[in-house]
C-alpha cells in the first residue's frame, strides 16, 4: 500500500529526477539529493533554487546559497507550524511525508473518549508529538538522544502554542529509556518510532537498526497498556522493505490490524510519486 501526503499548502514537491528533488518550503525553494529518484528529468525551472545542498565525496556536503535566505522559517501543516531550517546533513527538520501518518494519528486520538498517553521514540523535532498533542493525547513522553534536536522540538511546540499540554521532552537513549520505563511500569495506549538506520546516543551508545529492529519492537509492546490504540514504525533504511516490517509485526502481534507501505509524496510537475521510506501501522480492532 501507498501512502500520499495530499494535505500540504505550505510544502511542494516540485520536481524529483536524476537523483536530486526540488521542493518549495513556503516560499523558499530548496535542492536536495534524493537517492530514490532513479529516473530522468529535464531540469526544467530547477534554476529557481534558493539553495543548493552539494554532497561531497566524504559523505558530507554543505549548502550553497544563491541568495541570502534566513536562518530559520516556519511552515503550516493544517492547525501545526513548524520550524524549517537548512541543516549541514541536507535535512530541514521536517519530513514531509509523514504528514499522512499525522493525519492517522490524529484522527484515532481524536475520536477517544479517554485519556490517552503517546510515546514517541527517536522523535527527531516532533512533528508527529505536536500533532498526536494536538489531537487530544493528554500527555505525550518526546524521547530523542539529541538534545539540540529536542530543544528545536521545544520550538515547535512554542509554534504550535502548545504551551499548556502535557509534553514530556527526554535526551536519552532510547532503548536504555524503554528499560527504565518497563521497570517503572509506565504504560502507553500509543507508541510512535521513526529509528535510524545508524546512531550513537548521549554516553556514545551504538545503534544499528539491522541487529536491533526486533529487540526494539519487542521491548517497546512491553509499554503498551491492556487496551492500547496503536504502534507506529517508520523506516529510511536502505533494503528494509515494508514485507520485511509486515513479518516482524505480524511476530510481534498475535491481534488486531497490521497495515505496511510506502510513504510518498506527489510531484506537482507530472503525476509521479516520491517513494519516501516506508511504514508499519498496527491497530487493536
Amino acid at each position: 500500500m501507498i501512502k500520499i501526503a495530499l494535505n500540504w499548502k505550505d510544502y511542494e514537491c516540485l520536481d524529483a529526477g536524476n537523483k536530486e528533488k526540488l521542493e518549495r518550503w513556503n516560499d523558499v525553494i530548496l535542492q536536495r539529493p534524493e537517492p530514490s529518484a532513479l529516473w530522468q528529468t529535464d531540469y526544467k525551472d530547477w534554476n529557481k533554487a534558493d539553495a543548493i545542498f552539494y554532497r561531497q565525496k566524504n559523505g558530507k556536503g554543505k549548502w550553497k546559497f544563491n541568495k541570502k535566505l534566513p536562518e530559520f522559517w516556519s511552515i503550516n501543516y493544517k492547525n501545526l507550524t513548524f520550524k524549517v531550517s537548512p541543516t549541514n546533513f541536507k535535512h530541514t527538520g521536517i519530513f514531509p511525508e509523514q504528514a499522512s501518518n499525522w493525519d492517522w494519528m490524529m484522527d484515532l486520538i481524536s475520536k477517544e473518549n479517554r485519556d490517552i498517553k503517546i510515546l514517541n521514540l527517536f522523535a527527531y523535532t516532533g512533528c508527529a508529538t505536536m500533532a498526536c498533542s494536538y489531537a487530544g493525547a493528554k500527555e505525550v513522553v518526546h524521547v530523542d538522544a539529541s538534545k539540540s534536536i529536542n530543544n528545536w522540538a521545544k520550538e515547535n511546540m512554542e509554534l504550535c502554542n502548545l504551551f499548556n499540554n502535557t509534553i514530556r521532552f527526554i535526551t536519552d537513549d532510547v532503548m536504555k529509556f524503554i528499560q527504565r520505563e518497563i521497570r517503572r511500569g509506565n504504560k502507553y495506549q500509543g507508541i510512535i518510532m521513526d529509528p535510524p538506520s545508524y546512531g550513537i546516543g548521549p554516553k556514545n551508545e551504538r545503534w544499528q537498526i539491522e541487529s536491533q529492529i526486533n529487540n526494539l519492537i519487542f521491548s517497546s509492546l512491553q509499554l503498551l497498556d491492556n487496551n492500547p490504540l496503536f504502534f507506529l514504525v517508520n523506516s529510511y533504511t536502505t533494503g528494509f522493505s515494508s514485507i520485511m516490517l509486515s513479518n516482524i509485526l505480524k511476530l510481534s502481534f498475535n491481534y488486531g490490524n497490521i497495515e505496511t507501505g510506502q510513504l510518498g509524496l506527489p510531484i506537482t510537475k507530472n503525476d509521479l510519486i516520491l517513494p519516501c521510506g516506508i511504514y508499519g501501522k498496527w491497530t487493536n480492532d
